[in-house]
């Protein structure tokens, strides 16, 4: 996926990531990433995937729209990751609050409004 931030470097999971989405390298991440923010919303997405090449730059409004942290998070041939999330296809957009997960997004390509209120609904 590029990075649609406007910036060559991405975040790592330990910057503050109000103004933009954070590449998380693996669950371990993701768990620390979610840990570490009152709300977080998490893109789950594969490379190649031409829906969720669509909706990375909708993440990236939604990170300087919302107080959300915002992750980007391949998993690859993680399993457990996929397994523990129930996740069924990508892009899934995950919503966790106080470290838990209160909701998810998998129905397709949603627009920036939809996602902003996806996660503002909580």
């Amino acid at each position: 996926m590029t990075d649609t931030t406007g910036s060559d470097a991405t975040a790592d999971a330990s910057t503050d990531a109000s103004d933009r989405p954070v590449r998380l390298d693996d669950g371990e991440a993701l768990d620390r990433f979610v840990a570490d923010h009152d709300l977080a919303l998490v893109d789950l997405y594969t490379e190649g995937c031409s829906l969720c090449q669509a909706i990375e730059p909708v993440v990236g409004n939604v990170a300087r729209a919302t107080d959300a942290a915002v992750g980007l998070l391949n998993p690859r041939d993680d399993l457990e990751l996929v397994a523990a999330y129930d996740v069924r296809s990508v892009p899934t957009l995950l919503l966790f609050e106080d470290g838990e997960l209160v909701d998810r997004m998998a129905e397709g390509f949603r627009g920036t409004e939809a996602v902003v209120e996806f996660v503002e609904g909580r």
